[in-house]
C-alpha cells in the first residue's frame, strides 16, 4: 500500500476589486489570467489553446450520459467560450472558469510534489495580482485562496486522482463518504457564519460543508454531492478512473493540503486492494457533514445506520487503524507513506486531547485562535463584521496582506516546502508524470505547439498539411525518464515528429 498515485488539484481563486462589488467577474478573471500570460509568453507569440475534443463531462460513473440538454451550463466544460486560458512551461493549466481565474496544477505522483504544485498555483497568482496593476485603466484586484463569498455562491478545490477503474464504484461510495465527512477535521479551513450564506452566527471547521446537498451526483456547482460521479479519465479509460473530488476546502496550511492529498491516497489504496473492513456507513451524511462541521469542538456524535455513534476524529482513527494494518499485512513501506501515516497519527491524537496545540499546523485551528485572538482583545461576538474580514483576509494571495502568508513568512505556520522548490515549480513541471513532456514541449518549441490538453500536445509545423497531435493518455509515461534523451536529440519540433514517427 502507498500513497504513490497520479494526482493534482485544482482551484477557483475568488476575486474582488475592492470598491467595485458589481465589476463583471469573466473580465476581471481574463485580466488576471491575461496579466500573467503577457509576462511568460513573448508578445509575438500566439497562446496554444486548450485541446477540447477528448473531453467528456457529462459521462457518469454510474453508467450514463448526461444529454446536453439535461446539463446545467456549468457541467459543459467541454466548450471553448474564449475565455482567457494559458498552458504552463510547469505543465499547469490556468484560465478563466467561469467567474474566476482557476489554476489546475499538472498531475503528480504523490502527496509532497502536490503541495508543491499547490504552492507554486499560490506564487503564480500572487504574481498576476501585481501584474494587473500594470494595465492601463485597470482596477487593483485580489484574489483569495478561499471558497464562499457569504452571498450563497462557493468556488471550489477540487482534488484528482487516479485509480484502478476495476474498483466496484459502489465500494467508493460506501467508504469515501464517511472518509469525507470525518475528514473535515484535519483539511478544514474554517470559516466564520454558518449556512451557504454565512447568515448564523459562529465559527466552522469547513468553509465548503454547507454546500453540499446530495450524497452522489455528477454536478460541482448546483445539488453538490458528497461523492462526484464524473467520469473523465483523460487517460486510458479502459486502466484508469479520475476520482473527481469536489468536497475539499482551499488549504493554505501545509500540513492540511498535504495530509488531504496522502490520507485519501491511502483510502484508495485500501480501497483498490479491497482492505477496508469498516462499516461507518451514516444515517444522515449531508446532515452529518454539516453537523461536523459546524462543531469546531469536536464532540459532535455522529450516527451510524447500525447504530453506533462516534466523533469524526474517531471516525478518522478507524481509518488511520485500517491503514496500519493494510501496511504490516504488505510490508516494506516507502518514506513518503510512513511520514504521512505518521503525521495523520500525530494529529489526531492532539485532536482528541487539545485541538488548540495545533494552531501551527492546521488551517482551521490557525484561523480560530486568530480570531479568538480579536475576539478576547476586543470583546467581540461571532457576529461582528470584523471577523469576516479577518477570515477573508487569512486567504489574501498577497504575501504583505494574507494572514496566513504573513503566519507563514514568520514561522507561526508551519512549512513542509521551501522557497527554492516552490520557486522552481512556478516555472518547470515534475519529471515523473507526461506533465513533463508537455511543459517541456511549450518551453523548448513554444512556436510550434497550437494546442495541448492533459492528454495530447498538438503540433503546427512546416510540412505537414495538419495538425499532428501526440497523444499523452498514458500518465507515467512522457516522463524525463522517459523522453528526456528524445527531446534533447531533437532540437525543433520538426525534428521530434520526425523521431517519433520513424
Amino acid at each position: 500500500m502507498t500513497v504513490h498515485r497520479v494526482m493534482g488539484i485544482e482551484t477557483e481563486y475568488g476575486i474582488s476589486v475592492p470598491g467595485h462589488p458589481h465589476v463583471n467577474s469573466m473580465l476581471t478573471s481574463s485580466q488576471v489570467v491575461n496579466a500573467y500570460a503577457g509576462s511568460v509568453l513573448p508578445a509575438s507569440r500566439q497562446k496554444p489553446r486548450w485541446d477540447y475534443d477528448e473531453e467528456t463531462p457529462l459521462r457518469d460513473a454510474r453508467g450514463f450520459d448526461l444529454t446536453r440538454a439535461e446539463a446545467d451550463p456549468s457541467q459543459l466544460t467541454d466548450e471553448d467560450l474564449g475565455l482567457a486560458n494559458l498552458i504552463l512551461t510547469n505543465g499547469a493549466r490556468l484560465y478563466v472558469d467561469h467567474a474566476h481565474p482557476e489554476y489546475s496544477s499538472p498531475e503528480v505522483t504523490n502527496p509532497r510534489d502536490a503541495l508543491v504544485w499547490d504552492k507554486a498555483g499560490e506564487r503564480i497568482m500572487a504574481r498576476a495580482v501585481e501584474l494587473v496593476l500594470g494595465i492601463p485603466g485597470a482596477q487593483p484586484v485580489t484574489l483569495y485562496k478561499n471558497t464562499p463569498d457569504n452571498t450563497g455562491a462557493s468556488s471550489g478545490t477540487h482534488e484528482n486522482y487516479l485509480m484502478r477503474r476495476t474498483t466496484p464504484f459502489v465500494d467508493i461510495v460506501k467508504h469515501l463518504t464517511p472518509f469525507f465527512v470525518s475528514r473535515q477535521v484535519v483539511t478544514g479551513s474554517g470559516r466564520v457564519g454558518l449556512g451557504q450564506e454565512g447568515r448564523k452566527h459562529g465559527f466552522q471547521l469547513s468553509q465548503r460543508a454547507d454546500f453540499f446537498e446530495v450524497e452522489v451526483g455528477l454536478e460541482t456547482t448546483l445539488k453538490r454531492p458528497i461523492i462526484n460521479t464524473r467520469d473523465e479519465p483523460h487517460a486510458d479509460p479502459e486502466k484508469y478512473r479520475r476520482l473527481h473530488v469536489i468536497v475539499g476546502d482551499a488549504n493554505l496550511a501545509e500540513l492540511s493540503t498535504y495530509l488531504k492529498m496522502g490520507t485519501t491516497s491511502l483510502v484508495l489504496s485500501m480501497l483498490e486492494d479491497g482492505a477496508l473492513d469498516l462499516d461507518l456507513v451514516m444515517d444522515a451524511p449531508v446532515r452529518e457533514m454539516h453537523a461536523v462541521s459546524h462543531d469546531p469542538s469536536l464532540k459532535h456524535l455522529v450516527t451510524l445506520v447500525s447504530g453506533r455513534r462516534l466523533t469524526a476524529v474517531q471516525m478518522q482513527l478507524e481509518f488511520l487503524e485500517q491503514a496500519r494494518k493494510h501496511v504490516e499485512r504488505k510490508g516494506e513501506v516507502d518514506p513518503h507513506t510512513a511520514d504521512v501515516l505518521d503525521r495523520w497519527e500525530s494529529v489526531l491524537a492532539r485532536l482528541e486531547t487539545d485541538p488548540m496545540s495545533l494552531s501551527r499546523e492546521l488551517d482551521w485551528v490557525a484561523k480560530l485562535a486568530l480570531l479568538e485572538g480579536y475576539r478576547e482583545r476586543d470583546g467581540l461576538d461571532w457576529d461582528h463584521p470584523r471577523l469576516a474580514l479577518v477570515d477573508l483576509q487569512y486567504s489574501d494571495v498577497r504575501p504583505d496582506k494574507g494572514l496566513a502568508q504573513r503566519l507563514q513568512a514568520r514561522g507561526s505556520l508551519v512549512r513542509l516546502t521551501t522557497d527554492a522548490e516552490v520557486g522552481a515549480a512556478v516555472l518547470t513541471p515534475p519529471e515523473d508524470t507526461r506533465a513533463w513532456f508537455r511543459g517541456e514541449c511549450l518551453r523548448r518549441y513554444p512556436e510550434s505547439v497550437a494546442a495541448a490538453s492533459w492528454d495530447s500536445v498538438i503540433f503546427d509545423v512546416p510540412g505537414h498539411d495538419a495538425l499532428q497531435r501526440v497523444p499523452t493518455l498514458e500518465p507515467l509515461r512522457g516522463t524525463r525518464a522517459h523522453v528526456g534523451d528524445l527531446l534533447d536529440a531533437n532540437p525543433t519540433a520538426a525534428d521530434l515528429l520526425a523521431a517519433l514517427n520513424s
